[in-house]
């Protein structure tokens, strides 16, 4: 690849990852716009017509061999079935925290995702801490306390939001298969009895799609793009950019949810503004320490 090629290859990786984050950093205004459709419903119609649309985007990208042999693999097809149920959770808790104007809680689970990803490594794979990332867990740790006791609010929502987005991403690594074929497949895998439920609600005249008229049954297929989309950068983004670059910028999206959160009037408490301060001084050490560890690793001399 030539150098040319390669600055090219950068900076379409760092303009997918910004879009990337930047839709899923504003993604509670979609969830905000639908907020007379039961969480449960919502969650239907991500799944729903993510299937039509990843479909698509998988024909375009030629990618169907490699959902074939994910359909016709037992073991790979039970990993993602259940990397399906824990991403359906995560979805559904986040659909109902933005709903029910938790966004705050929201964003804090995904700022102590990656910390959560580095305790499991400890506790399950035999890795080590390193000081600043001691430091970061430590923060995270006291921020979390402080919010519990002080502000007398148990982040739940936060706490299963970042477990089962860690769940699901480690899951995710076990597998070889790509972003986008495994996400079909999961949402594939989900669609039956996405479809069956929402035939029961409709029969039983709790669904709005189709009754609460034409702009929110449009707002509800528009789940499917919301849902693709972002992956589909994230995609592009990390074959061409570093995981330390990934890493850093993965950050950029609760800090904007945090935003939206402010901008829907969520009010910023002592507690609070003490478990953020503890949790953005955390990203700060966290980063710093990626960061090192790849310089590290990029100088390091290869054993002969």
């Amino acid at each position: 690849m030539t150098s040319d090629q390669a600055a090219k290859d950068a900076r379409d990786g760092v303009i997918a990852g910004l879009v990337c984050y930047l839709l899923w950093g504003v993604l509670p205004v979609y969830f905000k716009l639908v907020q007379e459709v039961a969480p449960a419903e919502v969650l239907l119609h991500r799944i729903i017509w993510a299937v039509p649309f990843g479909a698509l985007i998988i024909h375009v990208r030629k990618q169907w061999p490699e959902v074939r042999r994910a359909l016709s693999h037992r073991s790979m097809l039970l990993w993602l079935a259940t990397a399906a149920l824990f991403i359906a959770i995560n979805w559904y808790v986040y659909i109902a925290a933005v709903q029910s104007d938790k966004i705050f809680q929201a964003s804090l689970g995904y700022y102590i995702n990656p910390l959560i990803f580095v305790l499991v490594g400890v506790a399950f794979l035999g890795e080590k801490l390193r000081g600043l990332q001691m430091g970061a867990v430590i923060l995270a740790a006291i921020g979390v306390l402080v919010l519990t006791f002080s502000g007398g609010e148990f982040p739940a929502i936060s706490l299963v939001l970042g477990v089962s987005f860690t769940v699901y991403g480690v899951i995710r690594k076990r597998i070889l298969i790509g972003a986008m074929p495994g996400l079909f497949v999961e949402t594939l895998i989900l669609f039956p009895i996405a479809i069956a439920w929402f035939l029961w609600m409709a029969q039983s005249g709790q669904a709005s799609f189709g009754y609460g008229g034409a702009g929110i049954s449009w707002l509800l297929v528009l789940a499917g793009p919301v849902t693709v989309i972002p992956l589909l950068l994230f995609a592009i983004a990390a074959r061409r950019l570093t995981l330390t670059a990934i890493g850093f910028m993965q950050f950029l999206a609760p800090t904007l949810q945090f935003c939206v959160g402010l901008y829907y009037g969520e009010v910023l408490t002592t507690p609070r503004l003490i478990c953020f301060g503890c949790i953005w001084v955390a990203v700060v050490l966290f980063s710093t320490d990626a960061i090192r560890n790849s310089r590290r690793q990029v100088v390091a001399p290869t054993a002969v």
